[in-house]
């Protein structure tokens, strides 16, 4: 299947306001972003990318443009390569790309089978079924319910640990039945394992963390009346980026007149901005995204 990016349109629009400006592609996936910003923008505009994936980065060799340049890094690491306050938009296409679900070997569908792998960057580090087949049934509940807010957490975790004993975990459909036999709820319309699915994803990435780190060295390095677009694709995102953006407050002592002034660095331009009807038909993936945009004002 192909991947299409969501809010394309949308969110370019708001990110590009100087043609001639430098921008970055926090997340390349398969290129949606990158390449309408290299068709807005002029040969003296440049455009940096970042991606996590080694799939994303060989497929960005397609992009034959001198004012391009992508890093096989996690954008956790914008401040090592990008220099304070240089950059005019950035943007933030959150999540996975469809390509990821699409690719059996990737190992994150519940609906394909293949190895328990969950890598964003699969070059190092090791497949999440070494994690699972070692880590206590406390430490999978806590992720589970953390990142996935799964209400049977506790009664997965258990069942995890007990079939491990028989035979390691190795394989996504291993997993995913697993849950699914023994889940209270079957008359759900989303699979039983959807949850755990994700809350293991954002686990095995760090995927939070990441982002925030990413957040707070963006705001450092986008230029007064610069734009930081944001696309999230679940509550856990959505609320690290409002928090991100919130203004910051300096207390006094009670008896100074003025007891706080709220030092506000960025406004929000458009806020809680979701998919077009027509775009979910085309693209259901779509349907939960929310796009929030910024501007530096200080």
């Amino acid at each position: 299947m192909l991947h299409f990016p969501v809010l394309l349109e949308e969110s370019i629009d708001f990110l590009i306001h100087d043609i001639d400006g430098n921008y970055i592609d926090c997340t390349f996936g398969r290129g949606g972003h990158s390449t309408l910003i290299l068709k807005k923008i002029s040969n003296k505009g440049f455009l940096s990318a970042f991606d996590k994936d080694p799939d994303s980065v060989n497929y960005a060799s397609n992009i034959n443009k001198s004012n391009f340049k992508i890093f096989h890094d996690s954008f956790k690491n914008l401040k090592k390569y990008i220099g304070s306050e240089s950059i005019d938009g950035i943007i933030y296409d959150l999540g996975t790309c469809s390509t990821h679900f699409d690719d059996p070997t990737r190992g994150f569908s519940l609906n394909k089978d293949g190895p328990l792998d969950m890598r964003f960057d699969n070059s190092k580090g090791n497949p999440l079924s070494k994690w699972i087949n070692k880590a206590s049934k406390q430490k999978i509940a806590g992720i589970l319910l953390k990142y996935g807010n799964e209400k049977y957490a506790k009664l997965i975790a258990n069942e995890i640990c007990k079939k491990r004993k028989k035979a390691p975990i190795l394989s996504t459909i291993d997993l995913a039945s697993l849950i699914q036999q023994i889940y209270p709820n079957k008359k759900q319309k989303i699979h039983p394992a959807t949850k755990s699915f994700q809350a293991l994803r954002i686990f095995h990435n760090s995927e939070l963390e990441d982002l925030q780190i990413s957040l707070d060295a963006a705001k450092k390095i986008i230029k007064k009346e610069g734009i930081i677009v944001t696309i999230a694709f679940h509550s856990l995102e959505d609320n690290i980026i409002k928090n991100s953006f919130k203004p910051s407050v300096k207390f006094f002592p009670k008896d100074i007149p003025i007891n706080n002034i709220e030092k506000r660095d960025f406004k929000c331009i458009a806020k809680k901005i979701r998919p077009s009807e027509e775009e979910v038909k085309k693209n259901i993936r779509s349907r939960s995204a929310i796009m929030r945009v910024f501007q530096k004002i200080c």
